[in-house]
C-alpha cells in the first residue's frame, strides 16, 4: 500500500477514535473534563482534542492528494476510498454536534443525503465509462464545512464575546452550499441519467 492510501487509512481509522473521545461518558467515571474559559467562551478539553485530531485528518486530506499526483501514485483504490474516508469524517463530526444539541439534526441529515445523491450520480456515471468531475462548488462545499466545524468545536469563539452566532451561521451556509453543489451535479449529469426514462 502506497503512503497516501496509508494516509487515508488513517483519516478512516481516526473516526472512531474521535467517536469515543467525543461520546465517553466521563462523568460515569469519574473523570472531570477540563473546561478553558477565554472571552466569555467555555472551551472542553474534549473539543480541543476533538479539533486537534479533526485538523490533522483534514490536512492528511490534503496531503495524500498532493503525494498521489506528484509521485503518480494514483490509484482505483485511492480514488474510491479517499472520498468516503473525507465524508466519514466531516458527516461524524457533524452528527457528534447535532447529538449533543449544538447544531439543529437537519444539517447533518441535509448533508448525508446530498453526499448520498452525488455519490449515486458518480456511481452510475461511472457504469456508463463516464467521469464527473468535482466541481468548484464541491471544494467550496468542504471549506465551509471545515470552517464550520472547527468554529462550532471551539464554541463560536472569538465571535462568541460579540454575541454573534458565527459558529452556527457558517453551519447553515455550509448546508445551503452543500444542497446548490448536489444539485449543480444534478443538473450537469442530468441528461446521462434521465437518457433511459
Amino acid at each position: 500500500m502506497n503512503l497516501p492510501n496509508r494516509l487515508t487509512i488513517t483519516r478512516i481509522l481516526l473516526v472512531p477514535v474521535l467517536i469515543i473521545i467525543y461520546m465517553f461518558p466521563y462523568a460515569d467515571f469519574g473523570i472531570e473534563v477540563a473546561n478553558f474559559h477565554v472571552l466569555n467562551t467555555d472551551i472542553s478539553l474534549v473539543n480541543l482534542v476533538i479539533l486537534v485530531i479533526f485538523i490533522v485528518a483534514s490536512f492528511t486530506d490534503y496531503l495524500d492528494g498532493q503525494i498521489a499526483r506528484r509521485e503518480d501514485l494514483v490509484t482505483t483504490f485511492g480514488k474510491f476510498v479517499d472520498p468516503i474516508a473525507d465524508k466519514l469524517l466531516i458527516n461524524t463530526i457533524f452528527l457528534l454536534l447535532a447529538s449533543n444539541q449544538v447544531i439543529n439534526i437537519i444539517i447533518p441529515i441535509i448533508m448525508i443525503s446530498r453526499d448520498t445523491i452525488v455519490d449515486a450520480i458518480k456511481m452510475s456515471a461511472a457504469s456508463k465509462q463516464v467521469v464527473v468531475a468535482a466541481s468548484k462548488l464541491g471544494k467550496l462545499k468542504t471549506v465551509t464545512q471545515i470552517i464550520a466545524i472547527c468554529m462550532l468545536l471551539l464554541n463560536n469563539f472569538p465571535f462568541s464575546a460579540l454575541n454573534i452566532d458565527v459558529a452556527t451561521i457558517f453551519a447553515w451556509i455550509a448546508t445551503v452550499v452543500s444542497v446548490i453543489s448536489g444539485i449543480d451535479y444534478f443538473m450537469k449529469n442530468r441528461e446521462m441519467l434521465m437518457e433511459t426514462m
